[in-house]
């Protein structure tokens, strides 16, 4: 038995809702499109599961967070897909796939059949097991990819009142589930072999800036080390962490968050791999013209930059797809992707955001005692990055545009006096670029604003771990 369709999306994260609503927008008929998702739930806008999922008061909860509300666009409940005659097969493991015959079969024993499939796959979570550390079926270890996982961190959290917890990785889902456990008055200790927290992108000066936020919250930082192992009770539950270094944490939960790895497995030896991710075209087409790649899973080339890369972050999970299926539907008006590498965060009363490549020389600017401060990175003479905490709208759309278009830098002292003015007077020289989504999505993220959100403080960030895969290509023991 089995059933046929035009269209599939495997996968049931943040890039199959905003490709669903791309199809609709388009114009796809009813029957003519399937998502499969081996979770329970229809596409939902996967960072509200390190925010306000977790806060204590008023907590998001679906479908209040069903894409694509991440982006002030309409909610996709399942109604929404009935209504418009898209087929969502959730709850459903795929087990083998075959690029050539065009099918996908399930672990029920149905094949599904197509002639264009998108593979918006995602991640995984890396587990401490592939590091030599045992301990991840303990019930008060916690990791966070999906609502499974966090609903178990509520679960938790409700067992230990004020209790302690150790957050394992210094990167987006460390940083992230460290602000909303101590939202909930859970003690926090974070640990991480790097000399200072999101090692990847935050140079020291403004990692430190962030570290000192967080120590005034009541957030210790324990750096430099890596697990080592675990003490149990008599129930198999944690109760303290011993680090390589010896130190011993006493712990009523963990949070692990030590990167990601791409699902790959079902394409290997069929599609073209690369990046860890399978490798795609500038118009996320795999090395099969009938299969295409988005988000977390996709390596494409970044036009800016001259070379493939495979970006984690909601963002490009969410243009990526749009793109994709532009292409498919549209090609003859439809050129190649050209995506400016974006991430951002809000935390606590913090915001930043980032654009481009932190390659090369770094200028700082700003007040780091106050609360605007930022930086450039500058690579053979032009602006290649660009960084600003605590920035306005136009702000983040003149060091966006700024880094774009490369803007030339012929002196770095002058650079560092002109600090923010730089990227605001080439803004005024340039008349307002393009929307860079296919949707209506500006250049920079507009802020959602959710009742979730608003009650942290916050703004839904990356489907977790942005920078999780530096992480994750690090091979090293925790």
């Amino acid at each position: 038995m089995g059933r046929a369709f035009v269209y599939v999306i495997l996968g049931g994260g943040v890039a199959a809702g905003y490709a669903a609503l791309e199809f609709s927008k388009r114009g796809v008929s009813p029957g003519e499109l399937c998502i499969i998702s081996d979770e329970p739930v229809a596409p939902y806008e996967r960072p509200a599961l390190s925010k306000g999922y977790l806060l204590p008061g008023a907590p998001a909860r679906l479908p209040s967070f069903h894409t694509c509300v991440g982006t002030h666009e309409e909610r996709l409940t399942p109604k929404w897909y009935k209504e418009h005659g898209i087929e969502l097969v959730l709850g459903t493991r795929v087990k083998s796939a075959d690029v050539r015959r065009k099918t996908l079969l399930t672990a029920t024993g149905e094949t599904i059949s197509y002639k264009i499939l998108i593979i918006a796959t995602g991640a995984r979570a890396l587990r401490l097991e592939e590091f030599g550390v045992n301990g991840s079926d303990a019930e008060n270890v916690c990791y966070l990819r999906d609502i499974a996982d966090a609903n178990r961190i509520v679960d938790v959290m409700k067992s230990c009142p004020e209790g302690n917890a150790v957050v394992i990785g210094g990167g987006y889902v460390g940083m992230e589930c460290a602000a909303s456990l101590v939202i909930n008055k859970i003690n926090v200790s974070m640990v991480f072999p790097e000399e200072h927290c999101m090692a990847r992108l935050f140079t020291p000066k403004i990692a430190s800036y962030y570290e000192d936020y967080y120590n005034g919250k009541g957030i210790k930082f324990v750096k430099g080390t890596i697990l080592s192992s675990f003490e149990f009770d008599s129930d198999g539950k944690v109760t303290a962490v011993i680090l390589t270094d010896g130190t011993r944490l006493d712990a009523n939960m963990v949070i692990v968050g030590i990167g990601i790895r791409p699902n790959t497995s079902l394409f290997e030896g069929q599609l073209t791999l690369e990046k860890g991710g399978i490798k795609v075209n500038g118009l996320m087409q795999t090395s099969n013209s009938s299969v295409y790649a988005v988000g977390d899973v996709a390596a494409f080339p970044v036009k800016l930059f001259g070379e493939t890369r495979r970006l984690e972050h909601v963002d490009s999970a969410r243009k990526s797809a749009r793109h994709a299926v532009a292409v498919i539907l549209n090609p003859e008006e439809t050129g190649e992707f050209d995506y400016l590498p974006f991430f951002y965060s809000r935390i606590f009363s913090l915001s930043w955001q980032f654009y481009g490549d932190n390659a090369g020389e770094v200028v700082h600017y700003g007040d780091f005692l106050g609360t605007k401060f930022g930086a450039y990175w500058v690579s053979k003479g032009q602006l290649v990055g660009s960084f600003l905490e605590g920035g306005s709208k136009e702000e983040y759309e003149a060091i966006a545009r700024a880094t774009r278009q490369k803007s030339t830098v012929e002196n770095l002292t002058e650079l560092e006096e002109q600090g923010l003015g730089f990227a605001l007077a080439i803004s005024q020289e340039q008349p307002p670029e393009p929307t860079v989504s296919l949707a209506g999505a500006s250049l920079v993220e507009e802020r959602p604003l959710y009742a979730w959100q608003a009650a942290a403080g916050v703004v839904v960030a990356a489907s977790v771990a942005g920078f999780a895969y530096w992480y994750g290509r690090r091979r090293r023991r925790w």
